[in-house]
């Protein structure tokens, strides 16, 4: 476990490194910038170190960039219509930063503060981030007491634990905006490797705003389907108003039985390097998104990233779920826990 400087931000705060090693060659760097992750490292089918995950070299460019690449996305991932959700009798406006609706939280939000390392256990090989996002930030209720924790196990799995408490209610619907390339950050895109997703159905959107309709749709006869494992690419062009909407994938889905026991939603491959990727979630649903939107820029060491050069599997609550009766709650009542997983495992065939 490793502790480095990362850079000194505009408003003159600094940033750090943590670096988790195992022994099968993987490692993990998380920044206290947003709780972010800056690298990952795992061997492909030659044993050759290969970084998965798209980023940055400075902790500024995380800031002024708009992919999110690698954030804790709290309270809320994904969208709110219009910015506006009621809980009781109290109706609460948060900023407008993507079309007609609040995304991500909003702007200036946790994954662009430096949060407090709150313990680094070399037994578990796992270090925790912490910070409390103040009431009334973008809007949200309550002051929300934030921990995540990062863990890298001895079989290449990275699991991140989100836990929150607050003194009002509120949303907590925290998620990880990574962005994968399995043949590495610097191979281009992504629409040679294959997914398999375990859900059956999604959620519609109305329009290219991508708010859920309220309906959950089969995936069965459509080109949304992915139980059977196939390239990201094969139909993410198809003549389907769906994908048209978005550009893509980009789109919610419901996963098996509702959450709330850990299970096996995802698999993910790269023929070119052999690694595969496996994820585990005990949340209802996720955001399958194929970097549609993703603009050109210069990433880490220089590299030019382009449209679908990388994928994010967000697991999360449905979006706009706080306006939608028929979707999950994501409302955490004051005095009541958050908590909840997502692991991401490594392996090569």
């Amino acid at each position: 476990m490793e502790k480095k400087p990362f850079g000194t931000l505009k408003d003159g705060a600094e940033a750090s490194l943590y670096t988790l090693s195992n022994k099968a060659g993987a490692v993990l760097t998380v920044t206290d910038l947003g709780a972010t992750v800056v690298s990952l490292l795992v061997p492909d089918r030659d044993g050759n170190p290969v970084d998965v995950v798209l980023g940055y070299d400075t902790p500024q460019e995380y800031v002024d960039g708009s992919c999110y690449f690698g954030a804790v996305i709290a309270p809320n991932g994904n969208r709110i219509d219009k910015g506006r959700f009621s809980i009781g009798e109290k109706t609460f406006q948060l900023p407008i930063n993507d079309n007609e609706n609040n995304l991500h939280s909003g702007p200036h939000g946790a994954d662009e503060k430096v949060w407090e390392v709150s313990a680094m256990d070399e037994e578990t090989n796992s270090v925790s981030f912490h910070i409390v996002i103040p009431d009334g930030t973008n809007g949200f209720p309550g002051n929300i007491d934030t921990t995540v924790t990062y863990t890298l196990t001895e079989d290449s799995a990275v699991t991140i634990h989100y836990e929150a408490t607050s003194d009002q209610d509120t949303i907590a619907n925290m998620t990880n905006h990574t962005y994968f390339n399995l043949a590495g950050h610097a191979s281009g895109s992504i629409e040679d490797q294959t997914l398999m997703l375990t859900a059956d159905a999604y959620t519609p959107v109305i329009d290219f705003q991508a708010i859920p309709t309220g309906e959950v749709a089969l995936v069965a006869g459509t080109p949304m389907d992915f139980l059977t494992a196939k390239k990201i690419g094969l139909d993410i062009d198809a003549d389907f108003e769906q994908l048209k909407f978005v550009g893509g994938f980009d789109h919610n889905y419901v996963l098996p039985d509702g959450g709330g026991a850990v299970q096996k939603i995802a698999e993910a491959f790269s023929e070119e390097s052999g690694i595969c990727m496996e994820v585990f979630t005990d949340c209802c649903c996720v955001q399958f998104y194929a970097g549609n939107g993703m603009t050109e820029q210069t990433g880490k060491n220089g590299v030019t990233y382009h449209k679908r050069q990388g994928f994010c599997l967000e697991s999360q609550f449905a979006p706009n779920a706080v306006n939608e009766p028929a979707f999950r709650s994501p409302i955490l009542k004051a005095g009541e826990k958050y908590d909840t997983q997502t692991s991401y495992r490594f392996s090569v065939k």
